[in-house]
């Protein structure tokens, strides 16, 4: 498999292929400082713009990285999610240079995939008995909140840009869709309504639209190697449009992925 780290503009509606690595690598972050930061094989690397290639970024002894991670709203820590020492997903924060992890959240499996825009929240999923569910805590560890009930699966929460919403894909009854909820787990309200299998909805730094990720009908879970297809949304809610299919899944969007002027978003596409 051969994996391609690619840029999306919106203006020109036009894909560009930066880098084409003959392995998987996955799921980019948009750093302010011109450089990206992708997961492969346990480990995180840095991908310049103006020079990419894989750099290998020190992640101490979490050497068993997903691709849920992602950047502070100032830059300076990373994210990740990696297994502890039970075998589950625990999330971890450290500089973004690189360095030794320190442990967020106590229970497990958690999974990051936001970070509120002051800094102080990290938002994720979680399954503590029951389904996976989105909850917050302190970006520094400490009590963490649960948000939602009554879905059979949550996943892919993250902030607008304004702190008013939290963004997050839903499964009620074989049906998954985009939902959005007031950080204080309040105002709960669905926002897509078709056949689609909506994944991974991501706000736009400016506010005006989300991206996501459309399976087809009755895919289940979030697979690898299909046929898929990027949407944009407004960000009020509205009619999405198409704005690429490609071959992926996992690994394409799952974590936040605009550049910070919202002209542009990094994505993976695969080729077998």
């Amino acid at each position: 498999m051969r994996s391609q780290l690619c840029l999306y503009d919106l203006a020109q509606d036009q894909v560009t292929v930066i880098l084409d690595h003959a392995g998987h690598i996955e799921a980019p972050n948009w750093h302010p400082d011109g450089y990206l930061i992708v997961n492969g094989g346990g480990l995180l690397y840095r991908v310049a713009l103006d020079d990419p290639k894989l750099v290998q970024i020190d992640t101490g002894l979490a050497t068993a990285c997903n691709n849920d991670h992602g950047i502070s709203p100032d830059g300076k820590r990373l994210a990740i999610s990696a297994k502890d020492d039970s075998g589950q997903s625990c999330i971890y924060t450290l500089p973004i240079t690189g360095g030794t992890p320190e442990r967020i959240t106590a229970q497990v499996p958690s999974y990051w995939h936001g970070w509120s825009p002051n800094g102080a929240t990290l938002a994720y999923v979680g399954k503590r008995g029951g389904p996976f569910s989105v909850m917050t805590c302190p970006a520094t560890g400490g009590d963490e909140t649960c948000l939602t009930d009554a879905f059979d699966h949550c996943d892919g929460p993250d902030y607008t840009p304004d702190r008013d919403w939290i963004w997050f894909n839903g499964e009620r009854g074989g049906t998954v869709n985009l939902w959005r909820v007031r950080p204080d787990g309040s105002d709960l309200e669905q926002m897509t309504h078709d056949t689609s299998v909506n994944w991974f909805p991501h706000p736009s730094p400016d506010g005006e639209h989300i991206l996501y990720l459309a399976y087809p009908k009755g895919t289940f879970g979030h697979p690898a190697n299909l046929n898929v297809t990027l949407r944009l949304m407004p960000a009020a809610g509205g009619t999405p449009r198409d704005l690429l299919t490609l071959f992926g899944g996992q690994g394409t969007i799952n974590v936040p992925c605009w550049s910070p002027d919202a002209k542009r978003f990094a994505f993976m596409r695969f080729v077998i």
